[in-house]
């Protein structure tokens, strides 16, 4: 993972969403380190039994690849998000409990220098091959907007389910 700061190298735009989106993900993963293996797949909010840091990490790995693969290229919809239904909309996190952390964490890391090099090789204007339900075809920077929102949302999760599972907080 890069080194985790929210301030950009250069200031044009680019710089900025990315090193956003890159500070967004390095924090997700910092608030796992030192968890362990039993503490990661606890699910300390009685209504939100999907909700363990093994979960949340999956739960980032897949939506990224949901946007810039699935959406952004226009790639087939493969991997647990196509097992979803009514009954289980997210089996990434469900079925997250059962590979060890350090897994999930470098399969994220991984995904994530890939996408780093989609972005730089393509403009910001650039549009997704599918649309969302309205028709629009959604473009690059509104991709990474959504995808600093998503994780940086989703760090609130993993505060919290930390802090629960053995008394950590920060990072």
């Amino acid at each position: 993972m890069t080194q985790r700061t929210d301030v950009p190298a250069t200031w044009d735009e680019r710089t900025q969403l990315v090193t956003f989106l890159d500070y967004a993900r390095a924090t997700a993963v910092a608030k796992c380190t030192g968890v362990s293996a039993e503490d990661a797949r606890k699910a300390p909010l009685p209504g939100s039994p999907l909700m363990t840091l093994s979960g949340l990490i999956s739960h980032l790995r897949w939506v990224e690849y949901h946007w810039f693969q699935v959406v952004f290229l226009g790639e087939e919809l493969t991997g647990p998000l196509a097992d979803a239904t009514d009954e289980d909309p997210d089996p990434e996190m469900r079925t997250a409990v059962g590979i060890p952390l350090p897994d999930l964490i470098a399969a994220y890391e991984e995904q994530s220098a890939r996408y780093r090099r989609l972005v730089a090789e393509r403009d910001l204007d650039a549009r997704s091959v599918r649309s969302g339900s309205d028709g629009r075809h959604f473009d690059l920077r509104w991709v990474l907007l959504h995808l600093i929102e998503e994780t940086s949302r989703h760090n609130g999760h993993l505060d919290v389910v930390r802090e629960l599972v053995d008394g950590q907080t920060g990072a």
